[in-house]
């Protein structure tokens, strides 16, 4: 059942950065809804798809991708500024998977039911995940604030935001490989983060931050490696 929607997956793929030049891109900003380019993305984008899945009967969902990926890129290119150039690609990118499994549900209809949303094991992975983001980011700040070696306004070359973006992708990683079984994977993440953060740490050369950097890591891959035991264990009751 899967097959249409990685054909689907790999045309968009392909036409939105393998064959898509940056000149294309770059005239589709400067002329906006005048620009050919911006009509032969879309054009390709309903071409591809067509090819890979090769039914004549496919002519109309290719027609509503085409259509759908020349408005959706059309309202990026009018909307899109210099500072949000990243929100507008990711929300760009997302409106297009959605065509895509939107076309896939009502072409293959995947779903005959919706019984998975009764399933308990739904439920609790998607607390879990939700679990691992912010509101467990919350709780360790929350815990190791009062060892903060610093008021918040020393971050040096730091990126903003990019502690917490870490830690959400740290988090995560521990929770698929515990699930996984693949405990050798969270050893190498662990010791992957240890070496990046070792030269930082060493330069700094304050005992207090590092003590304080350990203490959040050893709490971020604590409560991972707690929530990933405590999910494989409820699904094996």
């Amino acid at each position: 059942m899967m097959l249409l929607f990685i054909k689907l997956l790999l045309a968009h793929l392909a036409g939105d950065f393998l064959l898509q030049p940056d000149k294309w891109v770059k005239a589709k900003e400067e002329k906006k809804l005048r620009c050919p380019q911006l009509y032969l993305h879309a054009l390709l984008h309903g071409v591809l798809p067509f090819l890979l899945v090769w039914k004549a009967a496919f002519w109309l969902p290719a027609l509503l991708i085409a259509c759908s990926h020349f408005i959706i890129d059309a309202a990026k290119i009018l909307l899109q500024k210099t500072h949000n150039r990243r929100q507008w690609f990711l929300l760009d990118q997302l409106l297009h998977i959605a065509v895509l499994v939107t076309i896939w549900i009502w072409w293959e209809r995947p779903f005959t039911s919706f019984t998975f949303l009764a399933d308990t094991k739904t439920w609790l992975l998607i607390t879990a995940v939700m679990a691992l983001t912010a509101p467990a980011s919350v709780v360790i700040k929350t815990f190791i604030s009062k060892w903060a070696p610093f008021t918040g306004a020393e971050y040096g070359d730091s990126l903003q935001s990019a502690g917490k973006y870490i830690g959400f992708l740290e988090r995560l990683l521990v929770f698929v490989f515990v699930l996984a079984g693949h405990w050798e994977a969270v050893g190498f993440l662990m010791a992957a983060k240890s070496v990046f953060r070792f030269g930082d740490l060493k330069e700094a050369k304050d005992r207090k931050l590092t003590e304080y950097v350990l203490i959040g890591t050893l709490l971020s891959f604590g409560i991972a490696l707690l929530t990933g035991v405590l999910i494989r264990y409820l699904f094996y009751l």
